[in-house]
């Protein structure tokens, strides 16, 4: 995986509707704030959902994928204990935001990446983030993502307009080939140098990814 992430780079692959890449954000933002020599981060996408996906483009919820009931109370347990764990009790329950696809704020996500300076791009990856988990809004809609954008101050009408913008759509298609590609199977994953760690795993497992030890 090396060839793929720039030298010095923690790459992480994830989706914004999923819970333990909220989680797994907040336990690199403990990471970074307790590091004396923190990696630059890249944000990578990853559509979480692709295998239900259908040929229309939307997502078909009936595909059989071996999740029962007592698999998503085994998620609940998970994301309480770490939402403590990582003091992130700022998260929603699972329960309490809207069940949507991601695709659109992922597109919009890339456009500010191509059109935007790094650091806006970090505010409105993050914004989306929090709109999901904490705000609980559908970030599936455009105005609500013209206002993540506006907040950021990205114009809304870009945000509209490249939500639609076939060109993305395609380059976003081919991000996902490209993760899958490389082996990315479940998000988060955290890749460095040839390395890779994937769950919401803890501070000091990133360290040792990073740093070898």
């Amino acid at each position: 995986m090396s060839d793929i992430v720039p030298e010095d780079t923690l790459a992480v692959y994830s989706d914004f509707v999923c819970p333990f890449c909220y989680l797994g954000r907040a336990s690199l933002q403990q990471y970074l704030d307790q590091s004396d020599d923190p990696p630059a981060v890249e944000w990578r996408f990853f559509d979480l959902r692709g295998y239900k996906r259908g040929p229309d483009g939307d997502i078909d919820d009936s595909v059989e994928d071996g999740k029962d009931e007592d698999y998503f109370a085994n998620v609940k347990d998970n994301v309480e204990r770490l939402k403590e764990e990582y003091d992130a009790d700022e998260m929603l329950g699972l329960d309490e935001v809207p069940d949507v696809d991601s695709w659109d704020a992922q597109q919009a996500a890339l456009y500010v990446k191509q059109s935007y300076d790094d650091e806006t791009f970090k505010e409105f990856y993050n914004a989306l983030f929090d709109t999901h988990w904490v705000d609980g809004r559908p970030i599936d809609d455009p105005d609500v993502l013209a206002d993540v954008a506006e907040s950021v101050g990205v114009d809304g009408d870009e945000i509209r307009d490249a939500i639609t913008d076939e060109t993305l759509e395609a380059e976003l298609e081919d991000r996902f080939e490209d993760a899958t590609d490389v082996g990315i199977t479940g998000i988060p994953t955290f890749v460095y140098d040839d390395h890779a760690a994937r769950g919401s795993v803890p501070p000091e497992q990133l360290d040792r990814l990073v740093n070898g030890r």
